[in-house]
């Protein structure tokens, strides 16, 4: 099975080896047809700490790290 791959925006890069990335998705109401965006945080691994605030990156889910971490960052 492949890794779902996710691109999004570092929010919080406070932790040490941990960035939070803000992935925003559009999709169409399935009634309304309107189309609708939402956004959700994930916490992700990033060993070195050498991704900060306000960058964009791309995540992909791995084995759980910790209770929140499942998500590790590529690039």
């Amino acid at each position: 099975m492949t890794k779902k791959v996710l691109k999004g925006i570092v929010t919080s890069a406070k932790n040490n080896k941990t960035v939070v990335v803000e992935v925003t998705r559009k999709f169409k109401h399935p009634f309304y047809e309107k189309i609708i965006k939402r956004t959700k945080k994930y916490h992700a691994h990033d060993e070195n700490n050498k991704f900060k605030e306000g960058e964009k990156v791309a995540i992909i889910e791995c084995k759980p790290i910790s209770k929140k971490k499942t998500w590790q960052v590529l690039k």
